[in-house]
């Protein structure tokens, strides 16, 4: 035991990075681990960011973790902050359909109802909608097993209507993206487990809200940090060790370097046994085109959609004015669902509602997502002020409160969700394939199996046992592939950028 230490250079300092550094100076196994964590930009963090507007503390990203997954809320507890996790007030959410706010067919999972006679009773639909839905009860089993889309998926068993309404703006909106284009096996598995076992999305669904219920009577859904979620990051960061952080510096370029790789970075050059890349996966493949063109080629493949975040906080008395509930989505083309509606954002919270505060002091606090995958990303390029005024027009046109906001603040996110299209976990077997024999070189992040905050936690912790397996074993023992398998398996029903 003991020795001179092992050096990992961790690319990235968002919350893949900095849980994958922190696991690996938690335990070493006898061999003493030196990481540096190193980030281009002046913070750690990446997209877990919370600021205030109007004196109200608001996540410029993610706002919560699904409790189910339970690495994100384990960490919290790990790092002491198990007296500040809250889970948010309870309420039902909307879609935009037929010229109004409708509420979600109760009981319902990932859009799907679970009740085919609220399905037959619900408004969202037209009624031949509504009827060609049911059939999917009727419908056989798909043979095929390869990888769909949720869009074809949907569409095959409850037909294009309810597919275009009620799941893919849910399911895929969680990506920012495409329902058209998202695959199946990497985003809800879930989806083709239901169709295999039951036969029919409407029996999964009786069977996955059956089991949502249990899980409520033993605790809540979701859960976040009171103070916000930059407090988890500044909690990581304090125990990683600010030495151990470098931030402001732009990697430039990997290679390798006699048994190890050297990291190119602005203050100049490190050596390491191992290298972790946490970086988007475009930038993973700028990093890469050297040392591993054909990984570079197929991570440059995954792409990404561009998004935007208004907040808007209203005046007193605002906040009563809002329906019960926490919030809507608005599929694409909204207008061709029953007339005009919201045309510029895709989806919005309710943070008053969803996380009341006294420091909302009774006015409404909603948070407008803007952007998903396909549309002109110009749009996006608008001055701050454009975009707060048609974020603010759309939320009167579907839930009017009768004043103007008296706060906005407008978040960019250019490139932050990654789209996992059909093929997905293929691409990500090639890629493993391309980096097999490259030792000590490892990709961790939402680019891969998971973007939600618990999947990023998940892939962090399995990451660093990956590495200590890595630097522990003979030089002939290749390191363990990460499991293709695994991905997000249903995440949070919030739109989330983490990297």
């Amino acid at each position: 035991m003991g020795g001179a230490p092992k050096r990992v250079v961790v690319v990235g300092g968002g919350v893949s990075g900095l849980v994958t550094a922190y696991r690996l100076i938690q335990t070493s196994n006898g061999t003493p681990i030196d990481v540096t964590v190193v980030e281009a930009s002046r913070s750690a963090g990446g997209k877990l960011r919370t600021s205030e507007v109007a004196g109200i503390p608001v996540e410029e990203g993610a706002d919560s973790f699904v409790v189910r997954k339970p690495w994100a809320i384990d960490l919290c507890r790990e790092l002491g902050l198990g007296e500040e996790l809250v889970a948010p007030a309870p309420g039902r959410a909307y879609v935009w359909a037929r010229g109004g706010l409708r509420r979600y067919p109760e009981p319902s999972a990932f859009g799907v109802p679970a009740s085919v006679e609220e399905l037959l009773r619900w408004p969202g639909l037209s009624r031949g909608g509504r009827v060609r839905a049911a059939t999917d009860l009727l419908r056989p089993r798909r043979k095929d097993e390869g990888d769909e889309s949720i869009e074809a998926l949907a569409t095959r068993r409850m037909g294009p209507e309810a597919a275009r309404v009620l799941i893919g703006p849910l399911l895929a909106g969680i990506h920012a993206g495409d329902a058209a284009h998202l695959g199946v096996a990497a985003t809800f598995p879930e989806l083709r487990r239901w169709e295999a076992a039951y036969g029919s999305l409407i029996r999964g669904a009786r069977a996955a809200a059956k089991a949502a219920r249990e899980r409520e009577d033993s605790g809540p859904l979701f859960a976040t940090v009171w103070t916000g979620l930059s407090r988890l990051v500044q909690v990581l960061t304090r125990a990683l060790g600010a030495g151990r952080i470098r931030t402001g510096e732009l990697v430039e370029g990997i290679e390798r370097r006699g048994p190890g790789w050297a990291v190119r970075a602005g203050a100049g050059t490190l050596q390491s046994d191992a290298v972790v890349l946490a970086t988007p996966a475009f930038e993973s493949s700028r990093l890469l085109r050297l040392a591993a063109p054909e990984a570079a080629a197929e991570l440059t493949g995954i792409p990404y959609a561009s998004t935007a975040v208004v907040l808007l906080v209203y005046p007193p008395a605002t906040a009563e004015r809002l329906p019960p509930g926490s919030g809507f989505i608005v599929p694409p083309a909204a207008t061709d669902s029953g007339g005009p509606g919201p045309t510029a954002i895709t989806a919005s919270t309710w943070v008053s509602s969803k996380w009341p505060r006294e420091e909302h002091a009774g006015r409404a606090v909603i948070r407008c997502y803007l952007g998903r995958f396909g549309d002109d990303e110009t749009a996006l390029e608008r001055p701050d002020r454009d975009l707060a005024a048609a974020a603010a027009r759309d939320i009167e046109s579907a839930s009017p409160l009768g004043c103007e906001p008296e706060a906005t603040k407008v978040v960019r996110w250019p490139r932050s969700m990654p789209q996992y299209e059909v093929g997905h976990l293929d691409r990500l077997a090639r890629i493993d394939g391309a980096l097999a024999p490259l030792p000590g070189l490892f990709l961790v992040g939402s680019a891969y199996r998971g973007v939600g905050v618990a999947d990023c936690v998940r892939q962090a912790g399995e990451a660093a046992e990956r590495v200590r397996a890595f630097l522990a074993a003979p030089e002939s023992t290749p390191p363990r592939p990460a499991d293709p398998g695994v991905t997000g398996d249903g995440a949070d029903l919030e739109q989330e950028a983490i990297t």
